[in-house]
């Protein structure tokens, strides 16, 4: 036996269990692309690695928050959302060494495989914000972030007659980017139609300069700023909290370029946490220099390990991180994928597609949907900049359903993707 051998040997010796595909992640992603897997190749071998026991439809939190929607029903069991004849691992995956082919799990066993697909999502670094972690849910801290703190966030604006609101959004990259400033809208529209809205000073503080990443949409999101009468204000990064004497601190970059401090008093505070990719994406040489699995924005395969690809929240790509992007991206993946296994070239490529519904009021929907470099694609031959009530629709009923019966069963519905035929 070579030197070569042995060290192979020894490797496997190790291995808990082996698989053809390890799916890392069993959210929106990496439900999705193990979906689209099996439907292409029900022989596979392939595991999903999630330690959560629950699965959740995130994009319908921030309706939870202006009282529009069930919480119940965004979630289901993980059991539930597992496709058929996938090996589910309730683990958390510790490190992946990229070179011996294997993951590491929190229990210390390591698993092998033929191939990766990276879908951990990413990390709410709420520690980065000095003392809300303490006060989240209550002294009228909140956020849409969290599933158990959505429904507070409904609380908190049924019951405010008068006084400050502040919403937050931290630097990018966070996901569903339009998320910070849907929660704004859907409670500024609760008290106008309650009659309070005069009474209410209300301010949108952003870390970033713009108040959308996609200038098309700026004007309309603006005159519902205006329409709501809220203060805004750039450049301004949510720093600390503390809530038993609503004071919020953020640091503050002038026109001069310092950074300053400035407290501010809040009756109502909506947080949104910075955001960062899980730890172990960085530790096993798997990212980029942020810390974001480096991926090939076409193909989504690593730019450096053949056998691995990624999708999701997780990647260092520059589309928005939206679960809509996940459904185009997890077809791309799987196809891309079976193509490697077969060692023949990678046909399909992706956009940069994602979407973001903005939740301008009660009823209407401004429908956002763009790829790389902001490039629009609508998926209707509709001026995509207008509020529209089939996109409120949409919104609520369609896309919930789209999700759950389609994206996660593997039904690749609405997956536009440009596939090339050999």
């Amino acid at each position: 036996m070579t030197s070569d051998n042995a060290a192979q040997s020894s490797s496997d010796s190790a291995v808990s269990e082996q698989f053809d595909v390890v799916v890392i992640g069993g959210g929106s992603g990496g439900i999705s692309v193990s979906a689209s897997l099996l439907k292409r190749d029900k022989t596979l071998r392939l595991a999903i690695i999630e330690p959560s026991s629950k699965h959740c439809y995130q994009p319908a939190w921030t309706l939870v928050g202006g009282g529009v929607y069930d919480v119940a029903k965004t979630v289901k069991a993980t059991s539930e959302v597992i496709p058929q004849g996938a090996t589910w691992l309730n683990n958390s995956a510790q490190r992946v060494d990229a070179s011996a082919h294997q993951v590491e799990l929190d229990d210390g066993r390591l698993i092998g495989y033929q191939q990766l697909v990276v879908a951990p999502g990413l990390r709410l670094a709420w520690e980065k914000i000095e003392g809300v972690e303490e006060t989240l849910g209550k002294n009228g801290v909140t956020s849409n972030y969290r599933l158990d703190l959505a429904p507070y966030t409904w609380k908190l604006v049924q019951a405010l007659e008068n006084g400050t609101a502040l919403f937050t959004q931290p630097p990018m990259p966070i996901k569903c980017a339009g998320a910070p400033q849907k929660a704004l809208y859907l409670s500024c529209d609760y008290w106008r139609h309650q009659g309070v809205a005069s009474s209410i000073d209300v301010e949108f503080a952003l870390a970033g300069a713009a108040l959308f990443g996609v200038a098309e949409f700026v004007p309309t999101l603006q005159s519902y700023i205006e329409r709501y009468n809220a203060a805004l204000s750039f450049n301004q990064n949510l720093v600390a909290v503390d809530g038993p004497n609503h004071k919020a601190t953020f640091e503050v970059t002038n026109e001069a370029g310092e950074q300053v401090r400035v407290e501010k008093h809040f009756d109502m505070l909506h947080v949104v946490p910075p955001q960062v990719a899980p730890d172990f994406i960085k530790e096993s040489g798997l990212g980029n220099a942020a810390g974001w699995v480096e991926v090939d924005p076409d193909t989504l395969r690593h730019t450096r390990f053949e056998d691995v690809f990624a999708l999701g929240d997780c990647i260092g790509t520059t589309n928005a991180k939206t679960a809509a992007a996940a459904r185009k991206q997890s077809v791309v993946v799987a196809v891309n994928l079976l193509a490697a296994r077969n060692g023949k070239e990678l046909p399909a490529h992706y956009d940069g597609y994602g979407a973001c519904p903005l939740t301008v009021e009660r009823g209407k929907v401004v429908l956002a949907e763009f790829g790389y470099g902001g490039k629009l694609l609508p998926t209707f031959p509709l001026d995509p900049k207008v509020p529209r009530k089939l996109n409120w629709w949409m919104k609520t009923e369609l896309l919930p359903c789209l999700y759950w019966n389609g994206m996660l069963k593997g039904r690749e519905w609405l997956t536009r993707a440009r596939i090339d035929k050999k």
